[in-house]
């Protein structure tokens, strides 16, 4: 009955729905989303980091830090196809727009790399800042920006050549960076400072650095672009962020330690990861209100330290990572309640969801 009610409409028998996640002992914990329990796992390399799935193929690419290279996992078989070396320290990688490149970066080198995907080969490399750690490839697809940790900057690279075109000074030891769909604006963020930069990319200029409530931890972007929340579990809550007019909003109190978030695909809906508290809170982000709905659960359980959020395709389920516990927590969107915990081992980080065809 649980298999019947929660399999995704769209699933045919050649269909298959699987989540991936990074695991502290090297491998990927491989888990069908349909029968609710770990298949298999893979190892892959020491220090995952970046755990993402391609937009069409089926495949899983992620990064191992300390051993300086891209890898690439097939759905269909489980296997690792491909290690391509990128240089000392990579923490994370993006595909480009039509997911023909793969963009990531070498922090002790000071350079972003480029592969493509259909060969498996480097195609482009050029010199960044100093400790890039980010590299994304903006949606128009002809700019990639890199942050520079300990420069505190964000250079601007031609998306072909690498080619640095700018650096643009932003708020000290960036983590992570957002564009307005049509690529003029670059919102960036650090866990270390309780400010936000605003990057022209246009112009290759800062904006202004805007005053947050708290250190952030994350941050969503509304699919419009109207809108940007930032989440911060030493200010308890989330903040909006007016994209257009670059003007802080509204503040909502939300828990203990609020860290990581989902947004639905209307922008309306709002999942956040309480650390401390053990729980998922989903938020009303129209309203401005935590769901408190009678026949919806409030507060979800999670396990401990819940932390990276995902939903399947569907936004039927939605998938948290518990750290401290080691498991995964799955619940179901249409009545926020707890489906199930699926163990996975020790200190999982990251995830990635892939629908993908089976070729028997």
């Amino acid at each position: 009955m649980l298999l019947r009610e929660h399999r995704p409409s769209l699933l045919r028998p050649d269909l298959h729905l699987a989540a991936y996640i990074g695991m502290a002992d090297g491998n990927v914990s491989v888990v069908d989303l349909v029968r609710l329990k770990v298949t298999s796992r893979v190892y892959v390399g020491t220090a995952i980091s970046g755990i993402r799935e391609h937009p069409t193929r089926p495949e899983i690419y992620g990064v191992s830090s300390s051993g300086g290279y891209v890898w690439v996992l097939d759905a269909r078989s489980d296997q690792i196809t491909a290690r391509i070396s990128v240089g000392p320290l990579p923490y994370a990688l993006d595909f480009s727009p039509k997911g023909d490149r793969i963009y990531t970066t070498s922090a002790r080198n000071d350079a972003v790399v480029a592969i493509d995907v259909q060969t498996r080969s480097m195609v482009a490399r050029a010199s960044t800042g100093r400790e890039p750690v980010l590299a994304k490839a903006c949606p128009d697809g002809k700019t990639v920006v890199v942050l520079n940790r300990r420069d505190g900057s964000l250079s601007i690279h031609d998306a072909k050549t690498l080619l640095m075109r700018a650096a643009v000074n932003v708020i000290a030891d960036p983590d992570d960076v957002v564009f307005m769909p049509d690529s003029s604006v670059a919102f960036v963020m650090s866990k270390s400072d309780p400010r936000l930069s605003v990057v022209d990319l246009q112009r290759e200029a800062l904006v202004a650095n805007l005053e947050l409530a708290g250190k952030p931890t994350d941050m969503l972007l509304k699919p419009d672009g109207g809108e940007l929340f930032v989440i911060s579990a030493e200010a308890h809550g989330v903040q909006a962020i007016n994209t257009w007019t670059h003007e802080v909003g509204d503040f909502m109190v939300l828990g203990s330690a609020p860290t990581r978030g989902v947004l639905s695909a209307d922008g309306t809906l709002l999942y956040v990861s309480d650390r401390l508290a053990g729980r998922i809170t989903p938020v009303d982000m129209a309203n401005r209100r935590i769901i408190r709905e009678a026949g919806k659960g409030f507060p979800i359980p999670a396990g401990t330290l819940p932390s990276t959020l995902r939903f399947d395709p569907e936004e039927s389920l939605l998938l948290a990572v518990n750290e401290g516990s080691g498991d995964l927590a799955v619940i179901r969107v249409r009545t926020n309640f707890l489906l199930t915990m699926i163990p996975l081992g020790v200190h999982p980080d990251g995830i990635a969801v892939k629908l993908f065809k089976q070729i028997r």
